[in-house]
């Protein structure tokens, strides 16, 4: 089916992108990374990159129209802009995936159990994806170039917002399919609300929701599927400034982390200093004044700095989203790992620091899915992890955490070829098992 979907998800159409993705799945895989090339060739194009703007001008005009008419504009909607920047990296991103080692259907472990009797775990696809994303029309191609290098089909819920942009990139992957020869329902770009509900009732069809949103959109999710759900959610991140920091460095990281994309997931949200970082803080405050931020201070922090803004309790643990930053001393390291555990999301931490012991104990007891020492919280990326792009980035724990790329989407099977073997001819008195691991 195209990209656009009027008549609803239904069942059917699900299993028939669950056949589509076993087709993309089989493909030698050369041919799947020449079709991710196919696709970054495509979006190349100087026509289509000129009907892509459009159609984002169209979503972005939209915005401005509801937004001077008092409707409530969400953060989202400052991650809806594409320009020629995101788009280039996004076809840089798709060509740094097809030029990647295959992942998929490969054998990670091959055991000798005993004479004749070999085991294999080999990766393959987890099926079906279903991927509900926020207003960056840009994770909608990044989202099918991982389904894709992994084997595995999708069906795509972007927001409203920008559903012209959606519509446009929609159309260019079903026309890099189709020209391959390749069923287009294995990347299926679904458009009504409804379709949404529809998706969390595909249990035993689709394998794996991806959640891009609020906390609460994450968790009425998560309520609302028996499918797994793996949760890209806010992003509460925190820079810590130690009493060891280096204050030229600390404002060009602080500098970097808040303002390069303040909208992003992995923009801090609030700056911790101990009492031995004033130097450090001072100059960091300094850079991000002149950067345009917005500062909310503790009253430690306004005592050495008092035409702050006083931070109020819920501006700690909270996403701005924007040019805000709440500041906080903390006492010591211990008081920024206890900081961060309760108003962190679990998402990146960072620490800036020249003590090595500190660095090491922050680095070990922070609990997130990036951790960093001397570098912007912005690192943590697919793309710039060389992942090729994310679906998301999971805050949860299991199977995957971080930037979630290409080995997050996949799972495995045990393979076991015999002779005949049975168990009983094992154990007391019995045969022993050889357990030889073999290349």
């Amino acid at each position: 089916m195209s990209g656009h979907n009027p008549s609803g998800l239904t069942r059917e159409m699900a299993v028939a992108a669950r056949a589509a993705g076993a087709a993309l799945a089989a493909l030698p895989a050369g041919e799947r990374s020449a079709l991710l090339r196919a696709l970054a060739g495509a979006l190349a194009e100087p026509e289509t990159r000129a009907a892509v703007f459009a159609a984002n001008a169209a979503d972005i005009e939209r915005a401005r129209a509801a937004e001077a008419a008092g409707a409530p504009v969400p953060a989202s909607i400052k991650r809806l802009g594409l320009d020629a920047a995101k788009l280039d990296s996004v076809i840089e991103g798709l060509r740094q995936l097809a030029d990647m080692p295959e992942l998929a259907n490969q054998v990670t472990l091959r055991r000798e159990l005993d004479d004749g009797l070999i085991l294999e775990r080999k990766s393959c696809p987890l099926g079906v994806l279903g991927v509900v994303f926020e207003a960056r029309p840009d994770a909608m191609v990044q989202i099918v170039g991982l389904a894709w290098k992994s084997g595995n089909a999708v069906l795509l819920k972007g927001g409203s917002e920008a559903r012209e942009s959606n519509r446009a990139l929609a159309a260019v992957v079903q026309r890099v399919l189709a020209a391959r020869g390749l069923d287009g329902r294995a990347a299926v770009l679904l458009e009504d609300r409804a379709d949404v509900g529809a998706l969390l009732g595909l249990h035993g069809v689709v394998d794996l929701i991806v959640a891009r949103g609020s906390s609460e959109f994450v968790q009425h999710v998560q309520r609302s599927t028996r499918i797994p759900v793996m949760g890209h959610a806010a992003g509460v991140c925190h820079l810590y400034l130690h009493a060891a920091a280096d204050p030229a460095m600390a404002a060009r990281v602080a500098v970097d982390a808040k303002c390069s994309y303040p909208a992003a997931c992995n923009s801090i949200e609030a700056l911790l200093w101990d009492p031995g970082a004033g130097a450090a803080l001072d100059a960091a405050l300094a850079a991000l004044v002149k950067a345009g931020v917005e500062l909310r201070g503790c009253p430690a922090t306004r005592a050495r700095h008092p035409d702050i803004k006083p931070a109020s309790d819920d501006d700690w643990g909270h996403e701005f989203g924007a040019l805000v930053l709440a500041v906080r001393q903390v006492a010591d390291l211990d008081g920024a790992l206890a900081f961060i555990e309760r108003h962190g999301s679990r998402h990146t931490e960072a620490i800036v620091t020249a003590d090595p012991a500190a660095a090491e104990r922050f680095l070990t007891a922070v609990d997130a899915g990036s951790v960093f020492h001397n570098a912007s919280n912005r690192f943590a990326d697919g793309f710039r992890y060389g992942l090729g792009a994310e679906v998301g980035v999971s805050t949860d724990k299991l199977h995957a955490r971080g930037p979630v790329g290409v080995e997050g989407l996949l799972t495995y099977r045990w393979l076991l070829r015999g002779q005949g073997q049975v168990t009983t001819s094992y154990g007391a008195g019995g045969r022993k098992y050889k357990h030889r691991d073999l290349k």
